[in-house]
């Protein structure tokens, strides 16, 4: 009986590492959008394609270089381009393999990722409108009838080091956004003064928000809880001020909230 205790902890045990890279996300937040997790796919087989690469290449380079050792009797060759057929194989292979990596392995799911953060073909269930202005951010839903400014909310004395700083620390603001889980919301970024931008790591949305323009992107979120992200454009010598949190809710409690606004908008 102790000896299957043993085997168990030891399965358990060779295990453990397996459970901690399928955990792994290379550090980035957890993704709680589509094209958040598709980014992130991307990204870590980039990566993993990337050092097999590496290091399949630096083996390859450390053998040939063991193996053809002048010591062994080689000598440099002597010419200057590929001559044979089999020369201009190991040639071309490289760019033929590049070329399938990146237009296939990479390409379709960044083409795929565009796709749906430029997605204008499905109807938004929700409209919000980002303006940026410095230093602030103004949220407004056109069709409910609702506006509001978020500030950051982080107290001057933690940013002057007179009190100790919080855990979001800069990361807090007086307003937050509020938004359904699970709905497809259409974002319009503007900005009243120069260029800011809206981001938010855990939705792998980041837009610029210029003057005199409109722009858009589209997301979903399909986890509640608190996300927060900050201006990502340098926008003047209060730019690291501008932070951005969006509180995720059920769509009772978002409807809760908006209620909440309405009133104090009329």
């Amino acid at each position: 009986m102790q000896d299957i205790r043993k085997l168990i902890l030891g399965a358990l045990a060779g295990l453990a590492p397996v459970a901690a890279w399928t955990a792994y996300s290379w550090s980035f937040p957890e993704p709680v959008t589509p094209i958040a997790r598709e980014t992130l796919h991307v990204h870590n087989l980039f990566m993993v394609i990337a050092l097999s690469l590496f290091f399949g290449v630096l083996a390859l380079m450390l053998y040939s270089f063991w193996r053809h050792r002048k010591s062994r009797g080689h000598q440099a060759a002597d010419f200057v381009g590929p001559k044979s057929r089999k020369q201009w194989f190991w040639v071309l292979l490289p760019f033929v393999g590049l070329l399938i990596l990146d237009y296939g392995v990479f390409g379709i799911p960044a083409y795929h990722a565009v796709l749906m953060y430029e997605d204008t073909k499905t109807d938004a269930d929700l409209v919000v409108k980002v303006t940026g202005s410095q230093w602030l951010w103004q949220y407004e839903f056109p069709a409910e009838g609702v506006k509001f400014s978020s500030r950051l909310a982080t107290p001057r004395e933690q940013i002057f080091n007179e009190q100790p700083k919080g855990d979001n620390y800069l990361l807090e603001v007086d307003n937050p956004l509020v938004l359904p889980v699970g709905k497809k919301i259409r974002f319009i970024t503007t900005s009243n003064d120069v260029i800011h931008s809206w981001w938010v790591p855990a939705f792998g949305v980041k837009r610029d928000a210029v003057p005199g323009f409109l722009r858009e992107f589209w997301a979903r979120v399909d986890k509640t809880g608190t996300y927060r992200g900050q201006c990502s454009e340098l926008c003047g010598k209060e730019h690291a001020f501008m932070p951005v949190v969006v509180k995720v809710v059920p769509q009772d409690e978002f409807d809760a909230w908006l209620k909440t606004k309405k009133q104090k908008t009329n």
